[in-house]
C-alpha cells in the first residue's frame, strides 16, 4: 500500500527548478506534492506525481538523476490536533519517522495528506494495521 516517490538531484543553481518542472508539465505529469531540500551545491525535490513511472521515464529522458522510493501517505483530518493524533499512533506502534511532508487536495480538501519516509514502509504498514489509518495506494494518489 506504499506509494512512489520520486527524487530528483537539482544543481544549486537558477533554473534548475523550472526546467524540471517544464519537463513535467509537458508531458502532463500532476504534481500531488512536493518537497525541496538543499545543500550549497545541489538540492534534492522529493515529488508525488500522479503518475510516477511515466514521470521516471520522461525525467531520466530529460538527464536528471532521479530514483524512485516508498513511502507512506496517510491522510490526515483536516482539525486542529490531526497530526497529533496520527503521530501518537506512530508512536505506539514504534515506528520511526526519518522525514515528512504535507500536502492537501482532492475537491473538497476535508483531508490533509502525509507523506512519510520510514525505514522500512512493509513494516510500517504491519505495525500500523488495524490502527484506523487511511493509508494511500498509487491510485488513490492519482485520483486526488
Amino acid at each position: 500500500m506504499s506509494i512512489k516517490q520520486i527524487s530528483v538531484f537539482l544543481e544549486n543553481k537558477p533554473g534548475q527548478l523550472k526546467r524540471m518542472t517544464s519537463v513535467l508539465a509537458a508531458n502532463n505529469i500532476d504534481m500531488r506534492a512536493l518537497s525541496l531540500a538543499e545543500t550549497k551545491d545541489f538540492g534534492i525535490a522529493r515529488l508525488v506525481v500522479d503518475d510516477a513511472y511515466e514521470a521516471m521515464n520522461v525525467l531520466k529522458e530529460a538527464d536528471f538523476i532521479a530514483s524512485l522510493t516508498s513511502v507512506l501517505a496517510v491522510a490526515v483530518p483536516d482539525e486542529p490536533g490531526g497530526l497529533d493524533k496520527l503521530l501518537a499512533i506512530f508512536d505506539e506502534a514504534s515506528v520511526n519517522i526519518e522525514y515528512m511532508y504535507a500536502f492537501i487536495g482532492g475537491e473538497e480538501a476535508k483531508h490533509a495528506y502525509m507523506i512519510f519516509r520510514v525505514a522500512s514502509t512493509k513494516d510500517a504498514e504491519m505495525r500500523l494495521a488495524g490502527k484506523g489509518l487511511k493509508i494511500m495506494t498509487q491510485d488513490d494518489i492519482a485520483q486526488i
